[in-house]
């Protein structure tokens, strides 16, 4: 699970994206591969930014990416891209997108997109960063990670009582045996006793 680019854009309705905000890990790219790389990630989250209709989300593949859309609309006309490979879970793809929407158009007055070199939002590296490993970003994701591990644990305490359990059944069944045994040693006993009666 890798997360290669992300991307904030301004795309009006039928018109071209502007990147206002971008961070990219290409490490795991060779280095002369990078730049070549990266034009396409900045091309691919282009594309599929224009062809996102205003409220909508979508999941675009090409080869071994995919692209995570979310095209918020509204008067700031803000779309966010996420390149990650195929493994990737879509909900902490989707959640990541909501939050940097967020907390761009808090961060960045709608006045400065008009001119996206002199925007600063350092925080969409961070983010590149964090949600390598959705499991730390998705908190959805995290509590489930939890709970399959508690389940785990339960599981290996339902064996252990249940092995417990079959030796108390061993154990009832003996005593019963024993029961039944010192009932027919009473009886013995008892008529061994009475055929011998001192007064």
């Amino acid at each position: 699970m890798k997360v290669y680019a992300l991307s904030v854009l301004s795309v009006p309705p039928h018109g071209t994206a502007t990147s206002l905000s971008s961070a990219n890990d290409l490490s795991s790219f060779s280095f002369y591969q990078r730049g070549s790389i990266a034009e396409f990630m900045t091309f691919f989250a282009k594309t599929v930014a224009e062809r996102t209709p205003q409220g909508q989300r979508q999941s675009v593949q090409e080869n071994s990416y995919t692209a995570h859309v979310y095209n918020r609309g509204g008067a700031e006309q803000l779309v966010a891209v996420i390149i990650t490979d195929q493994e990737y879970p879509v909900r902490p793809a989707f959640s990541l997108l909501t939050k940097v929407l967020e907390d761009f158009s808090t961060a960045v007055p709608q006045t400065s997109y008009a001119s996206p070199s002199s925007i600063s939002f350092p925080q969409i590296q961070t983010y590149v960063s964090k949600y390598q490993d959705p499991r730390q970003a998705d908190t959805i994701m995290r509590v489930q990670q939890e709970l399959d591990e508690t389940k785990i644990v339960l599981h290996k305490t339902i064996e252990s009582v249940l092995e417990r359990g079959e030796k108390l059944d061993n154990l009832v069944e003996r005593s019963n045996a024993l029961s039944a045994q010192s009932k027919m040693f009473y009886k013995t006993a008892k008529k061994q006793n009475s055929c011998c009666v001192i007064a």
